[in-house]
């Protein structure tokens, strides 16, 4: 079975808000007092959504910010999963009747 690829929030931003609202990355960045370098950043995946971003994207776009949060934690359990897949695997589920 073939694994879907992770999708960064970054990119979500990019495909399902600025680009069918017609934003660019220069506005939302004036419009939530961010640097236009750490939305350029997000939308190209290279760097994570903080809260602090989550909280101002959240205001901007009518959205709560565990919304984006949500999607930044997604991203990073699905990388680490790929990561340590292998010393994950080695470790066991620990046994509820033996505590």
């Amino acid at each position: 079975m073939e694994m879907l690829q992770n999708i960064h929030p970054g990119e979500i931003l990019k495909e399902e808000f600025l680009e069918p609202m017609g934003i660019t990355a220069y506005r939302l960045s004036k419009e939530t007092y961010l640097p236009q370098t750490r939305i350029s950043e997000i939308v190209k995946g290279n760097r994570r959504i903080t809260a602090d971003t989550a909280l101002r994207f959240a205001k901007f776009f009518g959205t709560s910010a565990k919304f984006w949060l949500g999607l930044q934690d997604d991203y990073d359990l699905e990388e680490e999963k790929k990561a340590k897949g292998a010393e994950l695997d080695t470790i066991r589920q620990m046994d509820s009747h033996a505590a």
